[in-house]
């Protein structure tokens, strides 16, 4: 009796910076790359994990998807332009990654399209929304009276703050419980909900902290990073099993 294949999920990668070469004014090559922690999760729970390359080609991203059995949009030191929701840039907009930014809109609209699982992570929770048609704040202290900074000095430290989970959600499903500390490392959040989004945490500033998706089987955000926190914390391995446990059905959908 042959065993079961682990279902295929593919993580998106982030991509550095191209400075200019002083000397030939020349932009550098870039390189793409992605925290381990993601792909430790992600085996931990009983799957593979691929890192996706970021590709501008819509016949690649759907060839992509052919091979996948579900997708993680992973978090990065970036904002997404607001553009593409329909705003102008405020003075505390930081560093724009353009084309990360398209493919990691492009490859979760297809995914949800063809209905394959699909987790947020940070930034990944910021695009699926965008994705729906929702928008976002492109900074918190200048936009949200009485909110909390939702990050360390520099945006590079994590904090750690409460959240509290709806109790009818899939992520209070997950992980059975309506009080979390999670960490925290973000400066935008969810302003207004995509379509078929409901909000299923916020922090106790009001921030919301996880949305999901009541028209798929299964698109979950959530604003903080659990991949971090897994190793130590079950409630947060949860997020990842469950994710995983779907998208194995995906597998024998095919």
């Amino acid at each position: 009796m042959t065993s079961r294949p682990a279902p295929l999920i593919g993580i998106t990668a982030d991509v550095s910076e191209a400075p200019t070469n002083q000397r030939s004014k020349k932009p550098e090559e870039t390189f793409l790359f992605l925290a381990a922690r993601y792909l430790r999760a992600i085996e931990h729970a009983g799957a593979v994990p691929i890192v996706l390359p970021g590709t501008q080609s819509k016949p690649a991203v759907r060839r992509l998807l052919d091979l996948l059995n579900g997708l993680i949009v992973s978090g990065g030191n970036f904002d997404i332009h607001p553009r593409h929701y329909g705003e102008k840039p405020i003075q505390q907009l930081r560093a724009i990654k353009a084309a990360r930014t398209e493919f990691e809109l492009e490859i979760t609209a297809a995914a949800m399209q063809r209905n394959l699982p699909v987790l947020g992570i940070c930034g990944g929770a910021q695009a699926i929304n965008v994705v729906l048609g929702g928008s976002l704040y492109q900074d918190i202290l200048k936009q949200i009276p009485g909110a909390r900074a939702h990050e360390g000095s520099g945006g590079t430290k994590a904090k750690d703050h409460p959240i509290r989970i709806e109790p009818r959600s899939r992520l209070f499903a997950i992980v059975g419980r309506r009080d979390l500390t999670v960490n925290t490392t973000h400066h935008q959040a969810v302003k207004k909900l995509g379509r078929g989004l409901i909000v299923s945490a916020v922090a106790d500033d009001g921030v919301i902290e996880g949305i999901e998706s009541v028209a798929h089987r299964f698109v979950l955000g959530v604003q903080w990073h659990p991949e971090a926190l897994a190793p130590r914390q079950q409630l947060q391995r949860r997020l990842f099993t469950a994710f995983v446990k779907i998208c194995r059905e995906s597998l024998d959908l095919r």
